[in-house]
């Protein structure tokens, strides 16, 4: 009985049913313009649902989540690496990198409206822009914690730099990395929130942004949801394929 109790309360189940019971309970003293209840935003999701637009919506914010999120890791994890490893690299680019990694990714909205127009590189580009930053960060972090005396037994027994930085630091440094790139996944996912501002016709984010001009408050709790639900199962993937293929390397 007690192992049966403590299997409910760990699969998560009691805490989205007092999610789901508060929720009702506070949309009783409100309106559905400003805060719908449960049945509502469910029969909102199936008419979503049933019309594609929820469908399509979901498709076009995958591909640019994915296609910003891949760009960055692709950028951040060998920039990450050098920082980590070469003193001087360092000295030239963490000033750059401490300094913009407090500034939001929508803060430069306007600017990526100009520099890349309305089309699909604004929303990569400031994608990109939220990933590269954990990613970079954990990668040098990463570096700098592999273990000096793995690296001097590596150079007593006459390996070279470039030995030392592909089959020691850069191995040592993959746990941390795989972190910075689940932190980019979930950085990119909650960015195209913002990403879709910039004149998007289609997406969660404009579902969510657009929400407003109809009073369907539904639909922005249907996009939040949304998000939410697709970022997990996407960190869950992400993970299962860091412990099968990483794992010698010490991801778990």
């Amino acid at each position: 009985m007690k192992n049966g109790i403590n299997q409910i309360l760990k699969c998560g189940a009691v805490t989205w049913i007092l999610l789901l019971v508060v929720w009702q309970v506070g949309s009783l003293f409100y309106t559905d313009d400003f805060l719908p209840g449960p049945a509502a935003t469910f029969a909102g999701a199936g008419a979503l649902i049933e019309d594609g637009t929820l469908g399509m919506d979901i498709a076009v914010s995958l591909q640019r989540v994915l296609r910003g999120w891949l760009l960055g890791v692709i950028f951040a994890v060998p920039v990450g690496l050098c920082i980590g490893n070469f003193k001087k690299v360092g000295w030239v680019l963490e000033p750059f990198l401490n300094f913009f990694r407090f500034v939001p990714a929508i803060g430069f909205i306007t600017l990526f409206l100009m520099w890349f127009g309305v089309g699909e590189n604004s929303k990569t580009a400031l994608i990109f822009y939220a990933v590269i930053f954990p990613v970079m960060i954990n990668t040098i972090a990463g570096v700098r914690a592999v273990d000096p005396s793995l690296v001097e037994a590596s150079r007593s027994l006459g390996a070279s730099g470039r030995t030392i930085f592909f089959t020691v630091i850069a191995p040592s440094a993959v746990p941390q990395i795989f972190t910075g790139i689940r932190l980019g996944l979930s950085g990119a996912i909650i960015c195209i929130v913002a990403a879709e501002m910039l004149a998007a016709s289609e997406g969660i984010g404009y579902l969510i942004y657009t929400s407003r001009l109809y009073y369907k408050t539904d639909w922005i709790f249907i996009g939040i949801f949304t998000l939410g639900f697709l970022g997990f199962p996407a960190d869950r993937i992400l993970l299962f394929a860091g412990q099968k293929f990483l794992y010698r390397f010490g991801v778990r």
